[in-house]
């Protein structure tokens, strides 16, 4: 059975092998970034757990601005309560266990929390190959991003609570 919980510091290993299964060399979270959402937005840092094994995790701080900021990757804040948007810095789902929807059960349980810090919508960008799965998820594509992260072109997404 899927375990939905925060991520702990004794996860961060895991964490960091999914990431680097995930994302390029440039578009990939440091281990001492991803060690730093950990300790100030564990309430926004969710895991995908079964038999006791990270398979998956979603994280991004609360924000006041509907899309991302690059600075958001290098630096955050704890949540605030009075931020109306949740973002998403990271979806990563483990190699081998890709392919049966733990992305968008991971997309469905920071939505139940969002919601539940009454927040107004979900933020994130992703690459041109992600519009579609996204889109599926309840997510409205809203024109290229000013994200100039890793070099890459990102596309602006966002789910209305």
């Amino acid at each position: 059975m899927l375990i939905f919980q925060p991520a702990e510091p004794n996860q961060l290993d895991a964490i960091m092998t999914i990431e680097n299964q995930g994302f390029t060399p440039e578009e990939a979270a440091t281990r001492r970034s991803m060690a730093e959402r950990i300790n100030r937005i564990s309430d926004t840092f969710i895991v995908a757990v079964q038999n006791q094994r990270v398979l998956g995790y979603i994280v991004g701080p609360a924000s006041d601005e509907r899309y991302l900021s690059d600075s958001l990757y290098e630096h955050l804040d704890a949540n605030k309560p009075t931020d109306r948007y949740q973002t998403v810095l990271s979806l990563a789902v483990a190699k081998d266990a890709r392919g049966q929807g733990r992305g968008s059960k991971l997309l469905a349980e920071l939505a139940k929390v969002a919601q539940a810090q009454h927040r107004k919508a979900i933020t994130l960008t992703c690459l041109s190959k992600l519009v579609p799965f996204y889109e599926r998820n309840g997510y409205v594509n809203e024109g290229v991003s000013a994200s100039v992260h890793a070099g890459e072109t990102w596309y602006n997404m966002v789910n209305e609570l």
